[in-house]
């Protein structure tokens, strides 16, 4: 399955959440229902994703993921008024850290889903 096709059934999933859902639940509301929304989608979908932060061969962080889909696409999900650029770059990290192209930051605010797409920085 091609990246754009995976990412409009991701965002299909968030839609639909937030339809069902709305605004004003913690974020962990909104990952149990993408969960359940994306395997009704037919996605593979991984909670949670570990992930390491090396500096010079030591393990310096440790950190999650909040969703990983198909292997390959991180989607990192937020609750909030809005979005900052500092959210942004937190999936551009996680990007880079598992080595993956493309992700997703949903927010789930109170005018409906934002949606960011973020490109690894090679």
């Amino acid at each position: 399955m091609k990246h754009e096709e995976v990412t409009q059934r991701i965002i299909g999933s968030a839609y639909q959440v937030f339809n069902n859902v709305g605004f004003g639940f913690v974020e962990s509301v909104y990952k149990k229902a993408m969960i359940i929304e994306l395997q009704k989608n037919a996605l593979k979908v991984e909670e949670e994703k570990p992930l390491k932060v090396y500096y010079d061969n030591h393990v310096i962080g440790d950190f999650c993921v909040d969703l990983f889909v198909e292997d390959e696409i991180v989607v990192e999900l937020k609750s909030l008024q809005r979005l900052t650029k500092e959210h942004e770059v937190q999936v551009v990290n996680y990007l880079n850290a598992l080595k993956k192209i493309l992700g997703l930051l949903l927010n789930f605010g109170p005018s409906g889903v934002q949606v960011k797409r973020k490109y690894r920085n090679p």
